[in-house]
């Protein structure tokens, strides 16, 4: 069943509101928060300390048997996870997305459709890949970051902000 404050969404088992969400980490059942910001999602987990995370992996999603997944994390359809990758608790590797061997992906990041993490890549905490885009090896990501649709990320970008471009370079 879903739980979302808007209770007028049609064609979905709708249980409740998000605000039940609380007792419903006291019974049997896993959740999965659906929140695509990274933050809220953080937010949404860390307050619901006692939850069991539902970890949700589609059928057609390629992952190496190395790859380790934290918890509440998604992979969708048609992503690649190749060896030796970690990935944190509560991310989203979002739909066609890959991410190469040895990649290091911290807490709530968010891979965007279509992104391309070349091999021995670190993301930081709540960091977000934009759609189409793409980042060479050997290239570390800091926290807090957001990386804009198509742009290609070459060098190291520890600075929080938003980056765009071919090369990737921060905006104001």
């Amino acid at each position: 069943g879903f739980l979302d404050n808007d209770l007028s969404i049609n064609n979905v088992n709708l249980v409740g509101p998000s605000s039940d969400a609380i007792k419903y980490c006291k019974d049997e059942f896993e959740l999965f928060v659906a929140i695509g910001n990274c933050k809220v999602r953080e937010k949404i987990m860390n307050s619901l300390p006692d939850a069991k995370c539902y970890t949700a992996i589609h059928p057609s999603a390629v992952i190496s048997p190395s790859v380790v997944i934290g918890e509440g994390t998604c992979v969708m359809p048609d992503a690649v996870i190749n060896n030796s990758a970690v990935l944190g608790k509560g991310c989203i590797i979002n739909t066609c997305a890959s991410v190469d061997h040895d990649d290091v992906i911290g807490d709530f990041v968010h891979i965007s459709c279509g992104a391309r993490l070349a091999g021995t890549v670190t993301v930081g905490k709540n960091t977000w890949v934009g759609i189409g885009s793409t980042v060479s090896n050997n290239i570390s990501i800091g926290s807090d970051i957001m990386i804009g649709a198509g742009a290609v990320v070459v060098k190291d970008i520890m600075e929080k902000g938003t980056y765009v471009g071919v090369p990737a370079r921060k905006i104001k």
